[in-house]
């Protein structure tokens, strides 16, 4: 299993940034707090055109490239 852990000052960082950075956003502050706390399961990351396949989004073409 691959897996990204962060070293306690990584955690302490990503976690100053979820409470000053993103104080209007809610979500994106319990990402980061996830984040610093559990790392990342390298195992389970996905291809983004994955996702788009599974939420029933056309592929990405060259006339729009950055609609999701």
């Amino acid at each position: 299993m691959a897996r990204l852990i962060f070293e306690p000052a990584e955690q302490q960082a990503l976690r100053g940034a979820a409470r000053t950075e993103f104080p209007g956003n809610p979500a994106l502050a319990y990402v980061l707090e996830n984040l610093a706390s559990e790392g990342i399961d390298l195992d389970r990351c996905r291809d983004w055109e994955d996702l788009r396949t599974e939420n029933g989004l056309p592929p990405q073409s060259d006339e729009a490239p950055n609609v999701v």
